[in-house]
């Protein structure tokens, strides 16, 4: 029997919990890898909360974990990070770098893999300068395009300019580690492109994967729905999570309260802001944070309507399809389900002004049968196209070509 080839597969954030996007994506990624034409190592750090539990969960992404220990950042670390704002780097890059990192990586490319792959462009300052093996760079975003997007939105003249000054050295930075990889992976064709007309890169592009098993779809049904509830599942420690939930509850909510009071808001994920916490409580608003929660399924049967308020970001937000192969209608910002290939009307409906999107929610609520049949296309759609497993496939395509590079 032919040996299989070795991959080593670099995150710059473990992977357990599968609490976020990228993080669902990477694992989905792995999962539909494992045990196919490559032997995969995967590394990243470890955080001190990890217990024996993980096994099972890491055994089912790669045939062998390695990993250093995750740095410790306290509650002032949001505040204390700034003073990276004199780095010739943006930010998260610099906060994203790892002696103990370097040392394993270095290590485990010594080993002489037959490809490395770094997830995410962060992950590219943990690598040797030189990379001696064929490498691929997973890219989940456009980085620097969400710098841009954060310029844009803030409503603070200091925050602009910080935005402005991150976003000149993140250009400069994507644009230097993009060119050092034998291929780079995009997650739409909108992010291939913007990395062709900025850099003068060719990236090959998969598409957006959902485990179809895992989010089984349940038609909604007068016993099982609550008529007015709204929900929305995301990572609650996100600036454009944050951004785009307060958004809603400033200029969105209230017209929504205004026509039907009895209407109810749920936010799943971890973290929740607390001065976005305090707002709702403030205003004695109808809303729960759950914080984290195991498993998002039933929260969001449980509603009518799931909600993508959007307006920072970038590459593809896996969300929307989830919500969809779920079996719920979606109202979405354009930015919200940006990259992936739905048809506005058909697949869910789109908002992108406070009134647009009010009356998108509000149409759903009113028609029942008009939000059955547009989440039962879209999760048509998504089951005719999106399983894990084929753009797994895509994937282990790239890994291979980058072998003949």
């Amino acid at each position: 029997m032919t040996a299989r080839q070795k991959l080593l597969f670099v995150s710059p954030r473990y992977l357990l919990p599968a609490d976020s996007g990228g993080k669902i994506r990477t694992g989905q990624i792995l999962r539909g890898l494992k045990g196919g034409r490559f032997e995969i190592t995967l590394a990243s750090p470890i955080p001190t909360s990890v217990t024996t539990r993980d096994t099972d969960g890491l055994n089912a992404l790669c045939d062998r974990f390695v990993g250093w220990p995750e740095p410790v950042r306290g509650l002032w670390f949001p505040y204390t990070r700034m003073r990276h704002l004199v780095s010739a780097m943006p930010i998260p890059i610099v906060t994203d770098i790892s002696r103990p990192a370097r040392r394993l990586i270095a290590k485990e490319i010594a080993r002489a893999p037959d490809v490395v792959v770094a997830d995410f462009v962060h992950a590219s300052v943990l690598m040797p300068r030189k990379i001696p093996v064929p490498a691929v760079l997973f890219t989940h975003n456009v980085e620097a395009e969400i710098f841009e997007r954060h310029a844009e939105v803030s409503d603070r003249r200091l925050h602009r300019a910080v935005w402005r000054n991150q976003l000149a050295k993140m250009r400069r930075f994507e644009a230097h580690e993009l060119q050092r990889y034998d291929k780079v992976i995009a997650v739409s064709d909108r992010d291939r492109k913007l990395f062709l007309d900025a850099y003068d890169v060719k990236a090959d592009v998969i598409a957006t994967g959902v485990d179809l098993e895992y989010l089984h779809f349940v038609p909604e049904t007068e016993t099982a729905t609550p008529a007015d509830e709204i929900v929305f599942t995301a990572a609650m420690d996100s600036f454009a999570n944050i951004d785009g939930v307060q958004w809603f509850m400033d200029e969105v909510w209230p017209r929504i309260a205004a026509e039907r009071p009895a209407t109810r808001v749920v936010i799943v994920g971890k973290n929740p802001d607390t001065k976005l916490v305090r707002r709702a409580e403030e205003r004695k608003l109808p809303w729960r944070f759950t914080g984290f929660v195991d498993d998002v399924r039933p929260f969001v049967h449980a509603a009518a309507v799931y909600i993508i308020p959007l307006r920072v970001g970038g590459g593809t937000r896996i969300k929307g399809y989830e919500a969809m192969a779920l079996g719920r209608a979606v109202v979405s910002t354009t930015l919200g389900v940006e990259g992936l290939q739905l048809e506005a009307g058909r697949h869910y409906l789109a908002a992108d002004t406070p009134a647009d999107f009010a009356a998108a929610v509000l149409r759903f609520l009113r028609d029942r049968e008009l939000r059955r049949k547009i989440a039962a296309d879209a999760r048509d759609f998504v089951e005719s196209r999106f399983s894990f497993e084929n753009v797994a496939k895509s994937f282990e395509a790239i890994c291979a070509d980058a072998l003949r590079c």
